[in-house]
């Protein structure tokens, strides 16, 4: 072997960035060291856990460059969430060869075996497998053969979640031992997002015996371990905007439990005032506590109506302003009366109509999963007979319901960016907030879904909805 291609791994990280024009902050100074340090010393398990944004994928794509580069006839597995994910790590590994200084040998005369999804540089053995493969976790691996596997990101939100899945991704991660070949290496990279996380080495048997690097963004004393990027600022946004708990995961690359987030409600900031809508220069404006709103939406989660028959049907309006703060403005429990001509579907699509127009609200989501099927088409058939101008959107959740609520009132919690009306506080959705704990999955929550629903589907401005009668619309062009 050459000079050029037994250089050490952080003088190859070097020269990569230097030919980028890019810096080599102290973290990835780190990554490149002991994955350099455990390859001479012969570890074959490794688990790198670092936090989100941190570049880890890319330390390692130039991993595998490097190793290519000192072993051509390698081969080198990637596994992640999905075949594109993959994918991505193998396309870049093959832009670093096409351009790095000290990879110009491993070029192929032809560019037949050069693809997105896998390549083979030039290399001596004759072998069927490629030198590098790209491969989702649930797809089919058999009778592939690796010097190096890497599995990326193989734990993501949508493949955690239950105890099946987990069970199910544990199973695809044990199939690699099968691939990789005697005194081969496996490395693993990524974060944890549950509290169950297989990213846990004291819990989890997979992962027992392996050498772990964990970088978690800030240290014991709040340092960042990256504050070019990740100002005391810039990390009090992201807390804010994410939440405690996901920061925790994410972030601090601690897999806490649901059950220590708790929704306070003395969190939230209250207030009595009403909308105000106003025009001026042919323009509609809508204030509330003297601020201009920007953004506004109603969810309705239905039910049957009828009280003590289950799940209510609740409907949630809200409105955000341009600092992003968020204003729960109404929460309408909406019943129907057996003695009014009108069936009680019709009854409610009226009562929505009706709290629409009084809060100038132009959109409304409907929650489709279950007797909402046949609402939408009814709802705007009903607006328009009552002459409400409103855009109808059906809406069909697939998350866990837990994981939701967490996800919409948590980092508004936390930023202090929840307002609601007091007339909201005093009603259930309140004592439901108080109440809720993720571990209790038969709490009445229909007030919170139906919240979390509509901050889920409302962060941003909605597009334009056909014009009220005056051809105004508060929200602006």
């Amino acid at each position: 072997m050459t000079s050029r291609t037994t250089s050490e791994f952080l003088e190859f990280v070097w020269v990569w960035n230097e030919h980028q024009s890019l810096t080599t902050p102290a973290h990835h100074r780190r990554i490149a060291t002991w994955l350099a340090q455990r390859r001479k010393a012969g570890d074959r398990r490794l688990l790198l856990m670092a936090f989100r944004g941190s570049g880890k994928s890319t330390m390692v794509g130039l991993f595998c460059a490097w190793w290519l580069s000192i072993e051509p006839d390698a081969r080198i597995l990637v596994l992640a969430a999905d075949q594109s994910l993959a994918g991505r790590m193998v396309r870049q590994v093959r832009r670093i060869i096409e351009r790095h200084p000290l990879c110009s040998h491993l070029l192929p005369d032809g560019d037949d075996s050069w693809a997105a999804d896998r390549f083979t540089v030039a290399r001596n053995a004759v072998l069927r497998d490629p030198s590098m493969l790209a491969q989702g976790i649930g797809g089919n691996i058999t009778g592939a053969r690796a010097e190096l596997i890497i599995s990326d990101d193989v734990e993501v939100a949508g493949n955690c979640d239950t105890s099946h899945k987990r069970e199910e991704l544990r199973a695809r991660l044990a199939e690699t031992e099968f691939v990789l070949v005697p005194g081969g290496m496996q490395l693993i990279i990524g974060t944890p997002h549950v509290a169950e996380s297989l990213y846990r080495p004291d819990q989890e048997p997979l992962l027992r015996g392996y050498r772990r690097l964990r970088l978690p963004l800030l240290d014991k004393h709040g340092a960042s371990a990256w504050p070019e990027r990740f100002s005391p600022e810039a990390v009090d946004a992201l807390r804010g905007r994410v939440g405690p708990l996901a920061f925790a995961r994410q972030m601090q690359l601690e897999p806490v439990h649901d059950e220590a987030s708790r929704l306070d409600p003395a969190l939230i900031i209250r207030y009595r005032a009403e909308p105000e809508y106003m025009e001026a220069n042919r323009r509609g404006y809508l204030f509330l506590l003297g601020r201009r709103m920007v953004s506004g939406a109603a969810f309705w989660d239905p039910a049957f109506g009828r009280p003590g028959s289950g799940d209510g049907s609740v409907l949630a309006c809200a409105y955000a302003d341009q600092e992003g703060r968020f204003y729960i403005q109404r929460v309408a429990w909406l019943t129907v009366d057996d003695a009014v001509g009108d069936d009680g579907a019709t009854q409610q699509c009226r009562k929505v109509a009706e709290l629409l127009r009084a809060l100038h609200l132009p959109a409304v989501f409907i929650e489709t999963n279950g007797i909402g099927g046949f609402l939408p088409q009814m709802l705007r058939k009903t607006a328009a007979e009552m002459g409400v101008p409103v855009a109808v959107r059906p809406h069909t959740s697939t998350r866990n319901k837990q994981e939701r609520i967490l996800a919409a009132l948590d980092p508004l919690l936390a930023a202090r960016r929840l307002h609601a009306h007091e007339d909201v506080m005093g009603g259930p959705f309140a004592r439901e907030m108080a109440a809720w704990r993720p571990e209790d999955r038969h709490a009445r929550d229909d007030a919170l879904d139906a919240v979390t629903g509509l901050i889920l589907n409302e962060p941003v401005r909605l597009p334009m909805v056909p014009p009220a009668p005056r051809g105004m619309s508060w929200r602006g062009a």
